[in-house]
C-alpha cells in the first residue's frame, strides 16, 4: 500500500522565491529513489500567505519511506532547507485522503462503498448517543453538532479503521 505524506514548510521572509525554486529541482532529483512515486509541491493562492509552502509525497511502501528519508539525498536537501524555513511539519495522510494521492486508487464504487461502510454506524451511533442529548435544541443547532461529531469520528476514527480493514479489498483489481 502505497504511503503519502504531507509536509508543510513555513519559508522565512525574503527566501520564498529561493526555496520554491529549490524545491522544484529538489523534487525533480528525488525520483532518483526508487521508492519515490510521486512529489507535488502546493503554493500560495494569490493573496494568501505566501510563506506557507505544502509538500506531498507518495511512497512505495513505509519501508521506501524511511529509506528515502535517511537517504543522503534528503539528508542534504534537509541541510539546505532548513536554512530557508522555519521548522516543516510532517503529517502522514491515511484514509480517505490518502486515496486522492495514490497511482492506483480504488474505483469511485469501492470508495463509495467504503464510505457507506464507515457513516451508516457512525450515524447509528450518534443518533443513539448524541441525539437524546440535543432534543431541546433548534434543528440547526442539532444538526451542525451531529454534522461536526460525524465528520471528526469519520476522519480520526472510523475511515482510517475502514480503510485498514477493507485494504485488500479495495486494492485488488484497484484499476477496475
Amino acid at each position: 500500500m502505497p504511503i503519502h505524506v504531507a509536509i508543510t514548510r513555513r519559508v522565512l521572509p525574503g527566501k520564498e522565491k529561493e526555496f520554491q525554486d529549490s524545491l522544484r529541482r529538489f523534487l525533480g532529483e528525488s525520483f532518483i529513489h526508487g521508492g519515490v512515486q510521486g512529489a507535488a509541491m502546493i503554493s500560495p493562492l494569490p493573496g494568501a500567505d505566501q510563506r506557507e509552502i505544502g509538500i506531498l509525497r507518495s511512497f512505495a511502501d513505509e519501508a521506501e519511506r524511511d529509506a528515502f528519508y535517511h537517504s543522503k539525498l534528503f539528508q542534504e536537501w534537509e541541510a539546505y532547507a532548513s536554512t530557508l524555513t522555519e521548522e516543516p511539519v510532517y503529517r502522514q495522510l491515511s484514509g480517505l485522503e490518502a486515496w486522492f494521492r495514490s497511482p492506483g486508487a480504488p474505483p469511485r464504487w469501492k470508495m463509495a462503498v467504503a464510505t457507506f461502510a464507515g457513516v451508516l454506524p457512525t450515524s447509528i451511533f450518534l443518533s443513539f448517543t448524541l441525539g437524546p442529548l440535543l432534543t431541546d435544541l433548534p434543528l440547526l443547532v442539532k444538526s451542525a453538532l451531529i454534522s461536526a461529531s460525524m465528520v471528526g469520528l469519520l476522519t480520526w476514527v472510523v475511515m482510517p479503521f475502514v480503510t485498514k480493514t477493507l485494504r485488500k479489498w479495495l486494492n485488488q483489481f484497484a484499476n477496475e
